[in-house]
């Protein structure tokens, strides 16, 4: 379905970007990954993907807590793939503490990387998307971009300017044939996730199955963790013929969260 189409996804090394780049490589886009971790293993990714579905996949590095280095990505995916048909915006962080513990490094990096790195994105993807008449620009968002939850001030913060950001962008672009819209997911087990899943156990001495049990009766209804596989599926829907008239909104795949 995505056959000769180009897509960025930012965060893809691992977790849901991952996910999602694994979902539109097998849509037949070609593919620039971003994010952080083992060379090897993001050698082994991007060969992966490119084998397996016959597709040009390529990787940039870019930290995206750097406005130059966002842009840079967008540039370089243009020059290497020849165009940016599709603009994934996943790339998050995530730190726990009270408002009034809350380190301002913190604050500064995850407003960096969760929310100014899709503008600065999206700035320079906009251009070419506008030149050719068609673009698709996908957020992940969250549940915490819709509802609230103790202790993440700088994340909830973030991801409800994402919401807004998407609104914005998609009455902009609403005659352009460029579409933009935004995933929310709940509890997604990823790396970030079990983290706090680990700490749990840690902290309350119970074990792994139960601390997953206890994170997701607090806030998912499903009482299941969303697959990064699930996301993926999501967005090769916005990203299809059927989701061409679908802009500006901020789907909820939360096992019910924000139903509450």
């Amino acid at each position: 379905m995505l056959k000769g189409r180009n897509a960025v996804v930012t965060g893809s090394t691992s977790g849901i970007g991952e996910g999602v780049a694994r979902a539109l490589a097998a849509q037949g886009a070609n593919i620039m990954l971003n994010g952080f971790g083992d060379a090897a293993a993001i050698e082994k990714l991007r060969a992966e993907l490119a084998a397996k579905h016959g597709v040009q996949v390529f990787y940039n590095p870019a930290d995206l807590s750097k406005p130059a280095e966002c842009a840079a990505l967008i540039a370089d995916a243009e020059k290497r793939l020849g165009s940016v048909d599709i603009l994934v915006n996943n790339a998050g962080i995530q730190h726990v503490a009270p408002v009034d513990e809350f380190p301002t490094e913190k604050w500064d990096l995850i407003i960096a990387i969760n929310l100014s790195s899709a503008f600065h994105t999206i700035h320079a993807a906009l251009p070419g998307m506008k030149k050719r008449g068609y673009g698709r620009i996908i957020n992940t968002g969250s549940t915490h971009g819709l509802v609230a939850s103790a202790n993440k001030v700088a994340y909830v913060a973030a991801k409800h300017g994402i919401v807004g950001m998407t609104k914005v962008v998609a009455l902009e672009t609403a005659t352009t044939g460029i579409t933009c819209n935004a995933i929310c997911p709940g509890w997604v087990l990823t790396p970030l996730v079990q983290k706090q899943i680990d700490a749990r156990a840690a902290e309350g001495k119970i074990d792994i199955k139960t601390a997953e049990h206890n994170l997701l009766a607090e806030k998912q209804p499903s009482l299941r963790f969303t697959k990064v596989e699930d996301i993926g599926g999501v967005a090769v829907f916005l990203c299809s013929p059927a989701a061409q008239n679908i802009t500006g909104i901020s789907l909820p795949v939360d096992g019910g969260w924000t139903a509450q």
